[in-house]
């Protein structure tokens, strides 16, 4: 488990971001006119695919409350502590491929996924 430590001296658990990805989703946050000092990407886990678990990803205004709230090359990435469980260590990066491009999560707990890459298990 990859953890960062908190100026309490408290760990929490890390997720990282690409240069890459973080670069292509201030684009998309500036596209819909969302300020990036308060916005962010919202990176959640939830029940579905053949493998059990999916990952989501979408904008949102601001973090909730309970939140962990990361920041990497300007942007800021929001997590719910339930998400979290599934998805600490993790890396967000972006591809730009001859398969197509997107967000892809590099999630060191997953045991298992399905074939298409779309939903995992841990």
């Amino acid at each position: 488990m990859s953890t960062d430590t908190a100026p309490n001296g408290e760990t929490t658990p890390r997720i990282e971001v690409t240069e890459t990805a973080a670069e292509e989703a201030l684009a998309l946050l500036d596209s819909e006119g969302l300020d990036a000092d308060e916005a962010g990407l919202r990176l959640f886990v939830q029940q579905g695919g053949c493998a059990g678990l999916s990952y989501g990803m979408r904008f949102d205004e601001s973090a909730e409350a309970d939140d962990t709230v990361y920041e990497h090359h300007d942007l800021r990435v929001f997590v719910d502590p339930a998400s979290l469980n599934y998805i600490e260590g993790s890396v967000v990066d972006y591809e730009d491929g001859l398969q197509g491009a997107g967000f892809h999560v590099e999630n060191p707990n997953v045991v298992s996924e399905c074939g298409c890459g779309e939903s995992f298990r841990t």
